[in-house]
């Protein structure tokens, strides 16, 4: 499992996932269970790893200089 999410995208995500996430916590009734969404884009900026990025041939990670 090699990182794929670079440095601006694995930002991006971590603090939408933290916002989506909030949501559980401020709605009321059976709508609070979206804020749950947001532990996708957080776990997948947290691990820098992005399942669906090696289907589309995505990798936002800068080039290792050898």
């Amino acid at each position: 499992m090699a990182a794929n999410v670079g440095g601006i995208d694995r930002t991006l995500r971590i603090v939408v996932g933290i916002a989506l996430l909030s949501l559980f916590f401020v709605l009321e009734g059976n709508a609070r269970y979206w804020g749950l969404v947001g532990l996708v884009p957080l776990f997948t900026g947290l691990f820098r790893f992005c399942p669906v990025y090696p289907l589309l041939g995505i990798n936002t990670c800068p080039m290792k200089k050898a």
